[in-house]
């Protein structure tokens, strides 16, 4: 323990670095052990006397303070002792929700470093956590509006279990897989919820010891998971976090091999990237990965010999082209995202490989940290993807952010390329897009560049051409070059001294050649600087504002927008280049500045603001020199123009005065030491400007007087350069070029501080004796009566401000009498924080801050009674109170926005390769500046005094103004006030609230005033505090306020009705802490640890104290609860209220409906009543809130432990971590059995009925629970009396037939014609009437039922049906716990009224039915269901209704079984053998079902690894059975042949069905012919006729199923759906059925589509070979497509050699085919293999193609007709056209053989056609693609080829 940590009493985790750096740090140490002390004390106590949600809550503040002030500057044992008080705070049961989300973003900052704490120093235990965000992620109230969470609460317990599970004990995993291993059906919805846990809670970062009980557990089981699922389903994201952050924490530990071509060819699948031309493109609607993992994931596979480095060179090949600027489309965004993360991840990594300190984190194995050349080779595959983005059209920033790492890593390859491309787009004048992003990039890459001595020792020299050329980019015509050019030079200049060394190779021997070459370039710096200068005064020059009006004052004069951003850049170029120059350089351009500001006037708003700035640079870069010049120059023209006494009477001043003010006000913005040389000056000419009449001069002169102000009294740093060395030595002694772009360093920072002297504070006291107490005299006589003129009083309430603000951080803050404004048992302290300033300032010891309160308080209540309408005085007045009460140096607001562009600034230049803080000192000076602010920003004490709270019924006052401008200003104040001082509102809240009552002596604008008090800004509202007494005063208020008819009030309230709806959160009634939070408070206070508690631990009786008060806290607040519900209710019964009113303060009420405190029973009979209301919303309203109260009312049901390997009489495994999913003879049992169902009493109490679906699919959980019988389950069929009060509220309602028969009238109307869907609130409310009170009503609802279903009237049928729908779902799931006698008896009754139902569907009602029947079915076992199963399975394609119904009941079934998954595989046999008989169905829409039926079927035949084989319908069997019905359909073309019939056309009248038009099929002239003949009407023998139609029915159908696939399955290309390809590619041609095509077409691309296992490829590849020899040219044209959409999408899984060389064998052969269409798209097959890299391009490919181009064609005599032979001719244009391909797979680069293809190609210009129409072709194509960078292209061709190429290129002049 070295000296300073004996002092302070321990050993901090890791402090806040810069605090040691402030001018007063040596307070710091003394300071922060008293603030800890205090903190210890009373946050222990507060939580022992249980006082969490006021004590807690207040010290759990101060702590988040201190640590963001002073870091973790405590020692372990009091880390860790407030992480675990923390820790049980957050994990208490029923805390308050928005308690939980305060305390847990606490403890994740505690937990956030893990360095600090290792595994051994803290466990935490992971079920709380879980049980935690179970009741947030899957509330069972939220829903029903029960429990109304804070909306970020999700995320930040997430973010909890993120950071805490690095705690977990080792055997947590264990623990994990066996609790939600059991959720792992991948059928049902429950997965997700499983992956999700999986991924946020298992612990990966382990020892490689404890491996064994960590990932080992797992890894296999989830990897085999995931590639088993082929279709992106929604937990796979999940799956894919876990994997990368393992991959992450164990590099070296697993050999990530095997998976990475599959990993790969997932990443690139989830792109959704266009591939190919063809017109139907799928669709997949399933998420992409999310790019951060995936980075992560990668990189952290990179390394130690695995292949992932080729996977990632063949992935940017083939993403190459999307990459390129002409192709921007919607997966642009997230390729750009790939690009930029990427490398920084990569940077990230090498970092903890190389130089991150070592930690307890287990470290990488040096066999697989990254070599030099392995980063080399990353750094190389990236380059040409990043040099394309760069001049993408979504701009630059990324593939910026991609160099600036790159850079990092290898300089050498990225720098001189890049340069490359900037030099020639710096010296075009034509593409400033060009310019500005590779400027954007120089950027980007500066620091790589100027300090890289062993990659790049070269970068230095380019600076100065650079900076030279980049002078013509200031450019006033183009903002947007200005501005990048501004953001080079100011990045340049904030890293190389500006100091000429020219001479250094004189006076010094050691330099190297380099440093030789750069000290002589320095001396161009001079001529830089001033040609930047004469640059700046010209944009000035052509900024001027002419004709601007001159009423307006200066705070009007906003510049615009471009303007804006243009004085940014501006003045952080100048001070950026004047804090880096040398002094004589410095005198150069002072001088230079110094002339064209004395030569000029310009006017001040937009060149005078521009001039303004460089003039405020020059003075804070050298402030001694630049006033020694500015101050007597200006103050000498103000003297001289206002000598003359009309001066001051002047409205309009001319511009010279102003400018010289202008700049005079931003000049004296430096150092306050040196403006103590001209106090006279500058006090004679505030004497001479303040009392201006001239609105603009006044208000310069009040700046003026404010900067000097600051100046003099604030703490600031005054030294911002790059090095803390002085370059003005001597060369021989220092050498500034060994310093470009040098970091600077903590230690050795050399801080220059301005800190106020005695006299600074006395000049300061003097300019407020000389200016404030003259107006604050002027004031009071004012306040007294005295005439005062309006623009007088501005002036000086103006001149009152200024001095306010200037010198508001040596003032003293306001004092008088505390007051507590909430009751707690430890006391509520703020603290003070030291910022160095020691003693305040004063005027004849008098506080001025008092001082001038008072007078201003005088003055706005004389102006209250008799000046109100001077609204710009009171603007003046409110921001007067702002200072007063607010400002003490820093304000938070300017603050929080330096802090958000430090931080940008800081992430654009850190180099996160070192790390160390090595950022450029100017941003470590910054940083410690900022630290600073924040701690004056934090010294305000927040004490409310009776002064603070006089000011705040000032402020309340002018809120409710008769103004509106005024009201709004002082609401934004008011609302400030309330959210600094906390719990101030309630002082105020009945002054608020008496303003809202119906008195005829409460003016109409205090009531709206009010209103908007309450309102609040943003999500700030009286009216959603978590306090119920306040709620309670507030709620019923506003619902009273209804006397004002405006319609601008009636806005005003519903908005406020909006907020409450949006932010009020569900706040507890009753907060119990448990002893467990006492134990761990106790444990604070008593570790041991210094600083020791400023106070003792609570004493036994202050514990039982603390007992009471909490108990005696949670009645007062049931009974306000109570009392609040009764007002509210009351309000809503007696009829006072308008319908608006009433149905807010119905609205208002159904929050109060809550989970753990019933409504008192008057509230829920209001509710019950009004569901009969003639009002929708009102009766929309009471359905909701009766729904919820049924829930809220809702008895328990007893829950039994089961055995499942007892019921199934199995022996249970004896390994829990083998896992065999699928139907087993332990779960068996569950599935549904026809011949067994359970339909006596015996049978059924016999039956062990599991209601889940998921259980027991994959595992079982290690304690099954399943409902207790139903004779232990809550009593049914009670009578009234033993109802409870609220129940009895709903009974008597119900059971009341008018109000039934009302109710069923209101639920059976249409509320929008066309938009009528099954309602949930509905179904919910009525479900919970049978739950609750089982058959009680169900004699009145019966009659209803059975109407409504049977109604078929046109206008009433849809909304009859639909409530039907609704009643019958809510009916069957209410019965769930009936007995057996109860449930039979309501299915004797109910399956004829479901059938009649079924029957009557209508287009309308199907989907109410289908909810319903899905509903039904959803986790509910389907033994208990089994009427209602009998039911949908009994002969839905019966034909009754025609094929509408068919089609309906298929869709009704489709969704009761689906619903039931795997436990119904009888079922689903039965289904498919009624089915199939009917697949050809003559109608589509019933095939269209069938097909979407098939794939429910099947779904469930899904191979899971060491999965059992599947009970449910198998495809392989299927395809078997219908393959030889399909079979004729293959090859229609030679069965025609061989027939021998001639074609006739067939007559449309014998065609059975007109839905399908006969078969055409497009006929082929005889072998050899070029072009098809024309398709002429073909139609098949009659025999075969119907045959063939059948069969192309079918054919529809399975379509239908395979396209349902490609969403729906898992696995959606199982190797048998390959024997359907053969049959489906020829009809993708058929004539004049046009649906046929279109389906054939859509399932191809969905096939072509799909993810091919690895084990599948060689039948896929047979497949396809097949399909290219079929007759039908279109069936081989077609699979060509398909091979380059399906190789593409899977591409890492086919680059297996003997792969590649089947496939390339295929496209080649097809390139000689006979038919013309097949040729070109083989050709266009080859190029885009070629240009994606799966097929590379050499030498024997371009040899072959060469010896088939010149395959010589029979010359044709003159008088011959005969064609050249056509084979020969075949092979000639096959090898043109392959020569083609070559050219056409580069389509923006031209690779070196690529001008000889070009030549042979040019050669056969004149062969016959088809061969001279694909040369053109290609050569048209070449030069579009071509254009853009043919000044680099050309590069690559010779003279002669040039001049060859040219004369093809050029179209022939049309007059030669």
């Amino acid at each position: 323990m070295d000296e300073r940590e004996a002092k302070l009493g321990f050993t901090p985790q890791k402090e806040n670095v810069y605090n040691k750096l402030l001018p007063y740090a040596e307070d710091l140490d003394s300071e922060s052990n008293e603030l800890l002390a205090e903190i210890k004390a009373h946050l222990g106590r507060t939580v022992q006397v249980r006082d969490v949600k006021t004590g807690a809550v207040h010290w759990i503040n101060q702590l988040v303070k201190y640590i963001r002030l002073y870091g973790f500057k405590f020692s372990k044992e009091d880390h860790i002792s407030f992480i675990k008080l923390l820790f049980e705070l957050v994990t208490a049961p029923d805390l308050e929700m928005s308690l939980v989300q305060k305390f847990a973003s606490v403890l994740i900052s505690l937990l956030k470093k893990r360095a600090l704490l290792s595994r051994e120093d803290l466990v935490l235990p992971w079920k709380p956590l879980h049980k935690l965000l179970e009741s947030v992620l899957y509330s069972q109230y939220e829903h029903h509006g029960m429990q109304l969470f804070p909306p970020n609460i999700e995320n930040v317990l997430k973010n909890l279990v993120r950071v805490a599970r690095a705690y977990f004990p080792a055997d947590s995993t264990q623990e994990m897989l066996d609790e939600w291993r059991p959720l792992m059906c991948p059928f049902d919805v429950t997965i997700l919820k499983a992956m999700s846990y999986f991924e946020m809670f298992l612990p990966t970062v382990l020892p490689p010891e404890e491996h064994a009980k960590g990932f080992k557990l797992w890894f296999d089981e989830f990897m085999n998971f995931y590639e088993s699922s082929h279709n992106t389903p929604s937990w796979e994201g999940h799956l894919v976090i876990l994997f990368a952050r393992l991959a992450n924490h164990t590099i070296g530990y697993i050999d990530w091999n095997p998976y990475i071509p599959k990993i790969f060819t997932r990443f690139l699948r989830s792109l959704s990237l266009p591939v190919g031309t063809s017109i139907v493109q799928v669709c997949r609607t399933r998420v992409g990965y999310d790019i951060d993992v995936v980075v992560l994931w990668m990189v952290s596979m990179l390394g130690g010999g695995t292949i992932t480095q080729e996977h990632l060179d063949q992935l940017f090949q083939a993403l190459e082209s999307y990459y390129h600027p002409s192709n921007h489309g919607k997966w642009s965004l997230r390729l750009l995202q790939f690009l930029s993360k990427l490398p920084a991840t990569l940077v990230k990594r090498l970092h903890r490989e190389r130089h991150k300190k070592p930690t307890w984190e287990p470290t990488i194995p040096e066999s697989h940290k990254l070599t030099d050349a392995e980063v080399t080779k990353f750094v190389e595959s990236m380059k040409t993807v990043t040099f394309l983005a760069m001049f993408g059209k979504a701009g630059s920033n990324d593939a910026g952010t991609a160099m600036h790492n790159l850079a990092i890593l290898r300089p050498e390859l990225i720098i001189p390329t890049l340069l490359e491309k900037l030099y020639p787009a710096m010296e075009t004048l034509t593409e400033p897009h060009r310019l500005t992003s590779t400027l954007n990039c120089i950027v980007s890459v500066s620091r790589s560049m100027l300090r890289n001595p062993k990659w790049y020792p070269e970068g230095p020299s380019h600076v100065l051409p650079i900076l030279n050329l980049s002078l013509p980019g200031i450019d006033s015509n183009d903002f947007r070059k200005s501005l990048m050019t501004f953001q080079l030079m100011s990045t340049f200049a904030s890293l190389v001294p500006l100091v000429d060394c020219s001479e250094a190779p004189q006076y010094r021997t050691d330099l190297t050649d380099v440093e030789k070459e750069l000290c002589s370039a320095t001396a161009q710096f001079e001529d830089f600087v001033l040609q930047f200068l004469d640059r700046i005064f010209a944009l000035i020059e052509n900024s001027a504002r002419e004709h601007t009006s001159r009423m307006d004052s200066l705070s009007h004069e906003r510049l615009n927008a471009q303007e804006a951003m243009l004085e940014i850049g501006l003045s952080s170029t100048i001070s950026a280049l004047l804090q880096q120059c040398s002094d004589a350089l410095y005198q150069s351009a002072l001088q230079k500045l110094f002339r064209f500001v004395a030569t000029s006037v310009f006017e001040i708003r937009v060149a005078g603001k521009f001039v303004s700035d460089l003039c405020r640079a020059a003075a804070k870069a050298n402030s001694k020199e630049a006033l020694k010049l500015f101050v007597p120059h200006f103050s000498r023209n103000i003297k001289h123009l206002t000598e003359n006494e009309d001066v001051q009477k002047e409205e309009h001043l001319d511009d010279e005065l102003l400018w010289n003010l202008l700049l005079l006000s931003e000049v004296v913005r430096c150092e306050g030491q040196c403006l103590l040389v001209y106090k006279e000056e500058l006090l004679q000419v505030l004497r001479s400007t303040l009392h201006l009449t001239c609105k603009q001069g006044y208000e310069l002169a009040g700046n003026l007087l404010r900067y000097c102000l600051k100046v003099l009294t604030l703490i600031y740093t005054t030294d911002y350069r790059s090095i803390k060395e002085d370059w003005n030595r001597p060369l021989q002694d220092y050498l500034a070029v060994r310093d470009w772009g040098k970091p600077g360093k903590l230690d050795d920072l050399g801080l220059q501080w301005h800190i106020p002297s005695a006299e600074e504070k006395a000049f300061a006291t003097e300019l407020l004796e000389t200016f404030l107490v003259p107006e604050l005299e002027r004031l009071v006589k004012f306040a007294q009566g005295e005439a005062m003129s309006r623009e007088e009083l501005k002036k000086t309430l103006g001149i009152v401000n200024h001095c306010l603000v200037g010198a508001g951080s040596l003032l003293a803050p306001l004092s008088g009498e505390t007051i507590n404004m909430v009751l707690s048992l430890v006391p509520m302290k703020r603290f003070m924080y030291s910022c160095g300033y020691k003693d305040s300032i004063n005027i004849q010891g008098k506080d001025i801050r008092q001082m001038i309160t008072d007078v201003i308080r005088q003055v706005l209540a004389y102006m209250m009674s008799s000046h109100e309408d001077d609204t710009k005085s009171l603007f003046l007045i409110i921001r007067i109170y702002t200072s007063l009460l607010f400002y003490n140096g820093a304000l938070k607001e300017e603050f929080d926005t330096r802090w958000k562009s430090f931080h940008m600034v800081k992430r654009a230049m850190a180099n996160k390769l070192v790390g160390e803080k090595q950022h450029m000192r100017a941003l470590l000076v910054d940083r410690i500046m900022l630290q600073h602010e924040w701690r004056v920003v934090n010294r305000t004490d927040k004490t409310f005094t009776d002064l603070h709270k006089a000011m705040f019924s000032d402020l309340l006052s002018l809120s409710v103004s008769r103004y509106s401008e005024v009201r709004i200003q002082a609401q934004r104040v008011l609302s400030q006030g309330f959210l600094f001082f906390t719990y101030s509102y309630k002082l105020l809240l009945p002054d608020i609230l008496k303003n809202l009552k119906e008195d005829p002596d409460i003016p109409h604008h205090q009531f709206k005033g009010a209103l908007y008090v309450i309102l609040g800004t943003q999500k700030r509202c009286l009216a959603t505090k978590r306090n119920w007494d306040v709620i309670s005063e507030v709620w019923p208020a506003i619902v009273q306020a209804q006397h004002s008819e405006k319609p601008s009030v009636q806005k005003l309230i519903e908005d406020l009705g909006d907020k409450i709806d949006k932010n009020f959160e569900t706040t507890a009634i009753s907060i119990k802490i448990p002893d467990k939070c006492v134990e761990a408070a106790g444990q604070l206070l008593s570790n041991g640890s210094q600083p020791t508690p400023k106070a003792q631990a609570a004493t036994c009786d202050e514990i039982d104290m603390g007992l009471k008060e909490e108990e005696k806290r949670n009645q007062h607040y049931l009974e306000v609860y109570h009392k609040l519900c009764d007002t509210l209710t009351e309000l809503v019964e007696n009829g006072n209220l308008m319908w608006k009113f009433s149905q807010l303060a119905m609205e208002l009420m159904l929050m109060l409906i809550r989970h753990d405190t019933p409504l008192p029973s008057r509230s829920v009979r209001m509710y019950v009543q009004n569901m009969v209301d003639e009002t929708l919303m009102v009766r929309k309203l009471s359905t909701v809130a009766v729904s919820a109260l049924l829930k809220q009312q809702k008895r328990s049901h007893k829950m039994i432990e089961m055995n499942p390997y007892e019921v199934s009489h199995t022996a249970p495994p004896t390994d829990s971590n083998v896992v065999l999913p699928g139907v087993r003879p332990d779960n068996k049992w569950l599935c549904y059995d026809s011949a067994d169902v359970p339909d006596t009493k015996e049978k059924w109490e016999s039956t062990v009925f599991v209601e889940k679906t998921h259980w027991g699919y994959y595992s079982w959980p290690k304690s099954m629970k399943i409902y207790a019988p139903s004779q232990d389950q809550p009593k049914l069929s009670r009578n009234r009396e033993e109802l409870s009060e609220g129940e009895k509220a709903i009974y008597d309602c119900f059971s009341d037939q008018t109000f039934i028969d009302k109710l069923i009238g209101f639920l059976s109307l249409e509320e929008e014609k066309g938009k009528d869907k099954f309602s949930t609130k509905n179904y919910t409310l009525l479900k919970g009437l049978f739950r609750n009170f089982d058959v009680a009503f169900l004699h009145l609802l019966r009659p209803h039922l059975e109407r409504l279903v049977a109604d078929t009237k046109h206008d009433t049928h849809e909304s009859s049906q639909r409530c039907a729908a609704e009643m019958v779902a809510g009916l069957i799931r209410g019965s769930k716990h009936w007995d057996f006698e109860r449930a039979s008896s309501m299915w004797q009754w109910l399956l004829p009224v479901v059938k009649t139902a079924v029957g009557n569907m209508a287009v309308e009602s199907v989907s109410a039915w289908g909810t319903c029947f899905a509903t039904i079915s959803e986790s509910r076992d389907p033994r208990k269901l089994y009427p209602i199963m009998e039911l949908v399975m009994d002969s839905p394609l019966s034909g009754e209704g025609g094929s509408f119904n068919d089609a309906s009941r298929l869709y009704v079934l489709q969704g009761a079984l689906a619903q039931q998954e795997w436990r119904v595989p009888q079922l689903l046999h039965r289904l498919l053998d009624y089915i199939q008989p009917h697949l050809m169905h003559p109608y589509k829409n019933v095939r269209d079902r069938l097909g979407s039926v098939l794939t429910s079927i099947f779904l469930f035949d899904y191979p899971l690894p060491h999965g059992t084989a599947p009970d449910s319908p198998q495809r392989a069997k299927f395809i078997e059975e219908i393959l030889p019905k399909l079979i004729m359909l293959r090859d229609m073309k030679e069965q025609d042949q061989a027939s021998g019939k001639t074609n006739h056309v067939i007559d449309k009248k014998k065609v059975p069905d007109e839905t399908d038009a006969a078969l055409l099929v497009e006929e082929n002239g005889g072998a050899g012919a070029m072009e098809t003949e024309s398709g002429a009407e073909v139609t098949r023998p009659e025999n075969g006729d119907s045959e063939r139609k059948t069969a192309i029915k079918l054919c529809k159908s399975v379509m239908k199923w395979l396209q349902g696939n490609v969403n729906r399955t898992n696995y959606t290309l199982p190797p048998e759906l390959f024997k359907l390809l053969p049959i489906i590619a020829p009809l993708e041609s058929v004539m004049n059925d046009d649906d046929l095509k279109r389906e054939c077409s859509v399932t191809m691309a969905c096939m072509a589509q799909s993810y091919v296992d690895s084990t599948n490829v060689p039948t896929a590849l047979q497949t396809i070979k097949e399909v290219a020899g079929l007759s039908s040219w279109h069936a081989r044209a077609s699979i060509l497509s398909y091979i380059q959409v399906m190789v593409f999408g899977n591409l890492f899984i086919f680059q297996d050699p003997k792969y590649k060389e089947e496939i390339r064998e295929l496209v080649l052969h097809l390139l000689c085919d006979d038919q013309l269409e097949v040729r070109e798209v083989a050709a266009v097959t080859l190029g885009g293999f070629l240009h994606c890299g799966y097929l590379t391009m050499n030498k024997d490919l371009l040899s072959h193609f060469e010896k088939l181009s010149s395959t010589k064609l029979k010359k044709r005599k003159r008088s011959s007709v005969e064609p050249p032979s056509i084979e020969s001719l075949l092979k000639r244009h096959a090898g043109v056209l392959g020569m083609s391909a070559c050219v056409q797979a580069y389509p923006y680069d031209v690779p070196e053989f690529m001008p000889q293809v070009l030549m042979d190609l040019s050669d056969h210009l004149d062969d016959p056609q088809p061969i001279q129409m694909t040369v053109k072709k290609t050569l048209s194509d070449f030069r579009r693609t071509h254009y853009d960078n043919w000044q680099d292209h050309k590069q690559k061709f010779t003279d002669d080829q040039l001049v060859v190429l040219t004369d093809l290129l050029v179209s022939p002049n049309y007059y030669a």
